[in-house]
């Protein structure tokens, strides 16, 4: 019998990473236990190919959190971030529709390159991607898209190729400028992050396939 089945469609990106798509997060929290702290601000930036098939930034989605209930929050944090949980402008989400928000895009970008779900890319990337799983528990989440215990950490990254492991340096060492003024905003800390992820990719051997 003919096989009439439509071959499954292969994007370079998809054969870029084994299937997933890496996508840069950072969260900025009220304390460093994902059990007890809580998500205070979250931001994403689904890395994309340019004509040249070089790794570049996509388009950045952020929220602001209101502290979920029964989390705590360590002043000392917020004296680190810089957060004010009640300025006017925050515009913050409660964390099933913050999900949402951020969710969707990566979504998004994960059919369009067809594939199977998004890998979180940060920096102590298991810090990030330990509070989203945490948020994602407490609202029961159904359509996360980042596998739940995969990562690449730019740590790892920024070590192996500059010898620097503080975000900080490991951007300078890449070529970029550094604002400390702005540090410790998620959407700030991401597209640095991202930056660096890229240059580093960029520079490595494609594989062959």
């Amino acid at each position: 019998m003919e096989n009439t089945a439509e071959p499954v469609r292969t994007t370079p990106m998809a054969r870029r990473f084994r299937g997933y798509l890496p996508v840069v997060v950072d969260v900025e929290t009220g304390g460093f236990d994902w059990n007890r702290h809580a998500l205070l601000e979250l931001a994403a930036v689904p890395l994309d190919l340019d004509e040249n098939g070089l790794l570049v930034m996509g388009t950045t989605s952020s929220v602001h959190l209101h502290p979920a209930p029964g989390t705590e929050i360590d002043p000392k944090s917020l004296e680190v971030t810089g957060i004010d949980l009640d300025h006017p402008f925050r515009f913050a989400k409660h964390e099933k529709e913050a999900l949402d928000h951020v969710f969707a895009p990566v979504r998004a970008a994960v059919k369009k390159h067809g594939c199977q779900r998004a890998i979180l890319v940060g920096h102590n990337a298991h810090f990030d991607l330990n509070f989203l799983n945490a948020a994602v528990a407490r609202v029961g989440h159904k359509r996360n898209p980042f596998h739940p215990f995969s990562v690449f950490d730019t740590v790892t990254l920024a070590g192996v190729a500059y010898g620097q492991t503080v975000l900080a340096r490991a951007v300078a060492a890449a070529g970029f400028d550094w604002n400390a003024e702005d540090a410790h905003s998620a959407v700030y800390d991401a597209e640095q992050t991202a930056r660096l992820f890229c240059t580093i990719a960029n520079a490595w051997p494609k594989p062959l396939g």
